[in-house]
């Protein structure tokens, strides 16, 4: 489980170092392997390990290609997706059209969510949580059946 919000610097050459709290599960459970992608709501990025991917990747392939809905997702989820690999630094690197998708630049965050991560640009990320917090729940439609049942 990916947890937790972390500011990373990316070098010059487009590397992010890993936090160390989850370089081992990513060694063990995906051998370093892992794929990075673009959302396709907000302009920051996705990183799996690479067999949590895999399952991903198997259902969106098998979307209708004829539902254009679908046939956006299969082009934007998997026309970007990127292997990366972990260095024995525990770095990985995040191809150029991927940064300038995310207008990453030096400071990112990465954000755990759960089986992922996401990438934004640092002051992205903050703009946008921003309105987030400032957002009336209600003004974003009807709460799923399970989030009006969920107890804090």
């Amino acid at each position: 489980m990916f947890r937790g919000i972390n500011s990373i610097h990316v070098d010059d050459k487009g590397r992010l170092a890993v936090p160390t709290r989850y370089r081992y599960r990513l060694q063990t459970d995906a051998k370093g392997q892992l794929i990075v992608t673009i959302d396709t709501e907000e302009r920051c990025l996705l990183l799996y390990p690479l067999p949590e991917w895999e399952i991903i990747e198997k259902k969106i392939e098998a979307l209708p290609s004829f539902n254009k809905a679908a046939r956006r997702i299969q082009r934007l989820l998997i026309g970007h997706a990127t292997e990366v690999e972990m260095d024995s630094h525990g770095r990985i690197l995040l191809p150029p059209p991927l940064r300038d998708y995310a207008n990453v630049r030096k400071g990112i965050m990465l954000v755990g969510q759960g089986k992922k991560f996401e990438i934004w640009d640092e002051v992205r990320w903050h703009e946008t949580r921003e309105d987030w917090i400032k957002t009336d729940l209600k003004s974003s439609g009807p709460l799923p059946p399970e989030l009006e049942i969920l107890s804090l």
